[in-house]
């Protein structure tokens, strides 16, 4: 599918995300308001109108508008193209509400992007601007936290009111829920991944030791080509070859979980979580990443209420169905 954009250029589909992951299906949300719903990342947008029995239909994955500075202006005119797509293909579907997550430092309460080093947005009042452009209500969110709703709701941390929802992919994001809420600090609480775990390295943010520089997804691929000069094919070849006896990706991928569990003791004597909910690319590394932590975990704490450790079950779609979620507490 592809739909024109304002300049009447062709807005094209995305098959796969920077991970190489495909679009999956999503989940049902069950009976409620038609809703849209956007879920705005660095690369790409994900976007379906939600019918009242909770289907998603015309499910995309189209490319981020790019621009000088801040990208506010077009990707506004970008998720009118979409609407405008989207309910032109289900004409008998009327929304009644919109739901807008995107990254970055959010204060969902005065619907503005606080900061977003990829978008170039600075307080930027992008939940204003959307509902003016579309004509109808905006729950504007975090990705993440998002997600970490809609795994509350629908997915993974359903049984758990105090949870972590950690996606581990490129970056490290995260997202608390305390007694079932989500808690946001002015949208400064849950960054997970630039809580400080070591000296070093040097953080793509400008701050030293955050955890997303040693153990993201991202950050092993990195690492393991600096240190031999071969460039791997992502995380999951890392581990790969440590499990084969590769002696550098094994010190790599030893270090990237030893970071994750000092983190996640962290996370435990302060916050007390009953479960943490792991989502992103690397959750798909399985028992090397679950079963390790799990031990590690275990042996670094002492009195402390363990969490339980739980794959998301929403995989990519959770950001988009938490903004559908969302919309649907406006409509």
């Amino acid at each position: 599918m592809t739909s024109p954009d304002p300049s009447g250029a062709v807005v094209p589909d995305v098959v796969r995300d920077a991970s190489g992951e495909r679009l999956a299906a999503v989940r049902s949300l069950g009976q409620g308001a038609p809703v849209l719903a956007f879920d705005v990342g660095g690369t790409d947008i994900k976007s379906a109108l939600f019918d009242a029995d909770g289907t998603a239909l015309g499910l995309r994955r189209t490319p981020t508008p790019v621009a000088e500075g801040d990208r506010t202006g077009v990707l506004i005119e970008r998720l009118v193209v979409l609407a405008r797509e989207l309910r032109a293909a289900h004409p008998d579907v009327e929304p009644k509400a919109v739901g807008l997550v995107v990254p970055g430092i959010v204060d969902a309460d005065a619907g503005l992007g606080v900061f977003a080093s990829n978008l170039g947005w600075h307080d930027s009042p992008i939940r204003d601007l959307a509902a003016d452009a579309l004509g109808l209500p905006v729950a504007f969110d975090h990705d993440v936290r998002a997600a970490s709703w809609a795994e509350h709701r629908l997915g993974g941390a359903r049984a758990h009111a105090d949870s972590v929802v950690l996606v581990i992919g490129t970056g490290i994001a995260g997202a608390l829920l305390v007694g079932g809420v989500p808690y946001t600090a002015g949208g400064y609480a849950g960054e997970i991944g630039h809580s400080p775990i070591a000296d070093g390295p040097v953080c793509a943010c400008g701050a030293r030791g955050c955890l997303e520089a040693v153990a993201s997804a991202g950050a092993i691929a990195r690492r393991y080509r600096e240190a031999t000069g071969i460039a791997p094919d992502g995380a999951k070849d890392v581990i790969a070859r440590a499990a084969a006896g590769d002696e550098i990706a094994a010190e790599i991928w030893n270090s990237a979980i030893d970071a994750l569990t000092l983190s996640l003791a962290q996370l435990t004597a302060v916050v007390a979580p009953e479960a943490v909910v792991i989502g992103g690319g690397l959750s798909r590394a399985g028992g090397a990443l679950f079963d390790e932590l799990r031990a590690r975990l275990a042996a670094r704490l002492s009195f402390h209420r363990i969490p339980e450790l739980v794959p998301a079950e929403l995989s990519g779609n959770a950001g988009l169905i938490g903004a559908a979620l969302r919309a649907r507490e406006l409509a």
